[in-house]
């Protein structure tokens, strides 16, 4: 247990101020007794207990408010046999926003298109009512995108290839599992709550979390396969199976860090080992990139998630009207008749992705810049 005396080393790579009530934030997450190192990235905004773009290394407890509710969610990318030209024609790219309303479901599956949990069995959860959900939600949610944020983006790469980028993650279940747990924490004099990695407790979130990820994982690659079968019908290309990449950023895992065992939360914020290849979102009007990590120390092998929010989604509605939204997202398909409900979704809402690339230039290597074509959005 870290000595309250004493705060443990914090680093921050920013691409600007930080937003108002982040520093309060941070400072409450430090000042808890167990936390031994943190590290903010450029992405950072205020969540609703606790920030995103932040990670938290902690001896022996685990926080999850420092993972957040949607356990797993991250991105996964595929490149296709194609030129992102093909989707030039309004056409084509009417065509495919229809299709991708049926084949993408937004909430849950139709009854017959149900897919089975394979080796996620309910009977792994620590709890027969995470069990009784998985057999409700978990099933009908497998292979949805959800709202918010999520997204099914196709891009062009700077040589004219076409990819495909999904943003989603463990659905209903990762916020049942994180509610669930978070009943179960005790509350440091800070107000953050926690539990003991070697109780019972503990060994039962990390048992979830971990069904969580992998049920994310298995989620956003059911959705890779519903556009990949898509396209192939409709335009008779494939995609290329050796380009998947996939990578998530809310998560808790144990990682030796300057010659220590700990406990490290990432919340908004992706694993930049050496070498290890991630994602990093703009927003439905900017640049994506994919990257390699460079393993810095200092930021726990970590990097942004993503461009971050610049506005929370009250501001942005009250500031971007949905002309502001035609103007910022000229060039790119979307659903013109969403246009309302997308305007907390509206390039301005989101940091410049360019700037967060520049601000953490020590922990990720560029490979791949792409450029937004058409977007899928759940409302």
């Amino acid at each position: 247990m870290s000595d309250p005396l004493i705060l443990p080393p914090l680093r921050q790579w920013l691409a600007g101020p930080l937003p108002p009530g982040v520093k309060e934030a941070l400072d409450r997450f430090r000042q808890t007794p167990g936390v031994v190192r943190m590290a903010v990235m450029p992405d950072v905004h205020l969540a609703n207990v606790g920030c995103i773009g932040n990670v938290v290394a902690t001896s022996d407890h685990l926080i999850p408010h420092a993972v957040g509710g949607d356990i797993g969610c991250g991105m996964t990318a595929i490149a296709f046999q194609a030129e992102a030209s093909i989707l030039s024609s309004p056409r084509v790219a009417k065509q495919l926003l229809e299709a991708l309303k049926t084949r993408v479901p937004v909430m849950r599956q139709p009854r017959d298109r149900v897919r089975d949990l394979g080796p996620l069995q309910a009977g792994s959860l620590s709890h027969y009512a995470l069990a009784r959900l998985c057999g409700r939600d978990g099933l009908w949610q497998l292979g949805t995108l959800g709202r918010g944020n999520h997204f099914l983006e196709f891009q062009e790469d700077d040589g004219g290839g076409l990819w495909l980028m999904v943003h989603s993650g463990s659905r209903a279940m990762g916020r049942a599992i994180a509610e669930h747990h978070l009943a179960e924490t005790m509350t440091a004099p800070t107000g953050v709550r926690y539990l003991v990695a070697g109780s019972p407790q503990g060994q039962a979130y990390l048992n979830d979390v971990q069904w969580a990820l992998t049920y994310a994982d298995l989620n956003r690659r059911c959705l890779v396969d519903s556009v990949v079968e898509l396209l192939w019908e409709l335009f008779g290309f494939g995609a290329i199976p050796d380009s998947i990449t996939t990578c998530d950023h809310n998560h808790v895992r144990q990682e030796a860090h300057f010659g220590e065992s700990l406990w490290v939360h990432r919340k908004g914020a992706i694993d930049a080992s050496e070498g290890k290849a991630g994602i990093i979102p703009g927003s439905m009007g900017s640049y994506s990139y994919h990257v390699e990590g460079r393993g810095e120390p200092e930021s726990l092998h970590s990097s942004s998630h993503g461009a971050g929010r610049a506005m929370d989604r009250t501001r942005a509605r009250r500031t971007i009207n949905e002309r502001e939204l035609f103007r910022q997202l000229k060039g790119i398909w979307f659903d013109p008749r969403i246009a309302d409900k997308l305007r907390d979704e509206a390039p301005t809402a989101y940091k410049d992705i360019q700037e967060v690339m520049r601000a953490q230039k020590d922990l990720t290597r560029i490979v791949r810049r792409l450029r937004p074509v058409l977007c899928h959005k759940g409302t």
